[in-house]
């Protein structure tokens, strides 16, 4: 496996580090947003939401704009708030996948619907391979719930099944809350995204399943603290196969029919796609990169 060293202007070497972006074809406004800030080097990964009309719509047009500015392209696995590929039965109510509150409490039972679980899960994957004709590069999930227990084992054999040749890697949403705490900014729902992912990363190591060593960019999608701020924290500390994760985005009527999320995305895409977003990589050391040019973590590298 090679990994690549860069330096900037002055010779310093940069720090390699995944800066990836969820929810791709969840509105052609966030998509727009996330090919555009891949398009600048501000990202180095996104993951596609492949129940969603807007995946087939777009997916030809990323791999064109990839081809020319690599990144990793996932599978974001979506399991909550949306329409489901399949009947879902037990799992969807009315058509729609339920909420993330209902789920994790469904999960922390013992009492989701694996059949289910197991069918839709397959579509997704399967609606993946179709547009791209790939696997994918990672996998993670919608509100982090391709980790929760009752998911996370369903979620780590369909990808041994399908790519044991060569396993993608698996968002581990978890880190030592130590480093954490340094970041100060997002701790409360780091130790609870966390705490629900635990056991996740060995789960995926015991399969051969690379992993991040550290998750960063949890905040509460609030306007105080300012993003930039919560952006700078999560480029500073330790570990070897760092992710930011971020949500940024063009607000459209196609989005506000289907999120909530709105104002935050805005925000995020400004900031990424700003001078100062460029200067605060410098100046912290790092540069988006895709997994494979990070450093060694737990667990080995898929494909090595």
């Amino acid at each position: 496996m090679l990994f690549v060293c860069r330096a900037d202007t002055e010779g310093n070497i940069l720090k390699a580090i995944v800066i990836c972006a969820d929810d791709y074809g969840l509105s052609d406004g966030v998509s727009a947003a996330i090919e555009d800030l891949i398009a600048r080097g501000r990202l180095s990964a996104t993951g596609a939401m492949t129940g969603l009309p807007g995946w087939k719509r777009r997916a030809a047009g990323l791999k064109a704009l990839v081809a020319h500015h690599p990144a990793d392209i996932g599978l974001h696995l979506t399991l909550t708030g949306q329409r489901p590929l399949t009947h879902a039965r037990g799992l969807a109510r009315g058509g729609r996948l339920p909420e993330i509150g209902p789920l994790v409490l469904r999960a922390l039972a013992g009492a989701l619907p694996r059949a289910a679980l197991e069918e839709e899960l397959r579509a997704q994957f399967d609606a993946f391979e179709d547009e791209w004709g790939a696997p994918p590069d990672f996998i993670d999930g919608h509100q982090h719930a391709h980790a929760l227990p009752g998911i996370r084992e369903i979620v780590i054999a369909e990808m041994t099944a399908r790519y044991g040749g060569r396993l993608p890697w698996l968002r581990n949403c978890t880190e030592p809350a130590s480093w954490a705490r340094r970041r100060r900014l997002g701790l409360r729902k780091a130790l609870v995204v966390g705490t629900l992912s635990a056991g996740s990363a060995s789960r995926a190591a015991q399969s051969g399943i690379a992993c991040n060593d550290s998750f960063r960019g949890l905040y509460g999608f609030t306007c105080d603290p300012p993003y930039r701020d919560v952006f700078r924290a999560s480029l500073a500390g330790p570990g070897e196969r760092v992710l930011v994760h971020c949500h940024p985005g063009h607000v459209d009527e196609e989005l506000r029919r289907l999120d909530p999320l709105l104002e935050p995305r805005a925000r995020e895409y400004a900031y990424l796609g700003s001078d100062e977003c460029r200067e605060d990589l410098e100046r912290a050391g790092v540069r988006p990169a895709r997994f494979t040019e990070t450093g060694q973590g737990p667990g080995s590298i898929a494909g090595a």
